[in-house]
């Protein structure tokens, strides 16, 4: 991971554990459902962002360094891996 990659992802982080744990809250509290879903709807949202995140850092470093490089398996390997993460074969 870059380096500038790592404190945004923790931050981000430490943001969704917050709001997991509000969540719990909420329902230990018996609050409004609609009122839970949206702020599981937020969760979500946060950990899109943080997926991306971590796949454009993923796609500057790694996988560029492989296409870059004279290693064919390891291009290979790196093309696989992007195709499995997006619904392709596991």
């Amino acid at each position: 991971m870059k380096s500038d990659t790592k404190p945004k992802a923790l931050k981000r982080l430490a943001r969704i554990e917050g709001q997991v744990r509000g969540v719990a809250r909420m329902i230990e509290e018996d609050r409004y459902c609609v009122d839970v879903v949206r702020q599981i709807q937020a969760i979500r949202a946060a950990l899109g962002s943080l997926e991306k995140l971590a796949l454009d850092d993923h796609l500057a470093t790694c996988v560029d360094k492989a296409l870059t490089s004279d290693d064919v398996e390891n291009r290979k390997a790196k093309v696989e891996e992007l195709v499995a993460i997006f619904g392709g074969r596991k």
